[in-house]
């Protein structure tokens, strides 16, 4: 394509020059009738097509930066909340261990109480079967005495061969005798 040109341009020296413009240099009426519709088209580029461009570029603009201006907007937002969450989800672990806290001291107090008033029927229980057990002893006792007392009447209208009439008389011998009776102490095992 250079060796064209270059051809061209050294025929050009050899050809006679009309009106002293060359084959390479286009006639002053052509860049004249070329800078006219250039000029027009450069205006109405300027004018129409050039602020429509910027207008939508600066939108453009507008929207990217409103863009990043909600994503920064969305990601703090996202970020306070993580925030209210982790510390709604610390206030709940705190508050769960203040429940098992209590929970478990309740249960101390409720095992206490329990065991409180396990101890108080126990104790009601040994109370009542002791007062069951001295009843019974009285009771035993006031029986043996008066067998004893029958007993020994017998046995002393047996040995003095006649028989004791007198109520008041067996009265008062049956009660020495358990009277004696009582202040006999039983024989202990390692005294015999």
């Amino acid at each position: 394509m250079t060796n064209v040109i270059y051809l061209l341009a050294a025929e050009g020296e050899h050809l006679p020059l009309e009106g002293g413009n060359s084959i390479l240099l286009p006639k002053a009426y052509d860049i004249v009738w070329s800078l006219i519709p250039f000029a027009v088209i450069l205006f109405l580029f300027w004018k129409f097509i050039l602020p429509k461009f910027q207008e939508v570029l600066s939108e453009r603009e507008d929207r990217i930066k409103g863009g990043i201006q909600r994503a920064e907007a969305a990601q703090a937002e996202a970020k306070a909340a993580l925030e209210k969450y982790n510390a709604q989800l610390a206030e709940a672990r705190t508050e769960a261990a203040e429940i098992r806290e209590q929970a478990h001291e309740k249960g101390k107090q409720i095992e206490a109480e329990y065991r409180a008033n396990a101890e108080a029927e126990s104790k009601r229980i040994v109370e009542s079967g002791e007062k069951q057990l001295a009843a019974s002893r009285e009771r035993v006792v006031s029986e043996l005495r008066t067998d004893l007392g029958q007993n020994s009447i017998s046995l002393a209208e047996k040995l003095l061969g006649t028989e004791l009439s007198d109520s008041t008389k067996r009265s008062g011998t049956i009660d020495s005798f358990l009277t004696d009776l009582d202040s006999v102490r039983p024989a202990s095992p390692a005294g015999k």
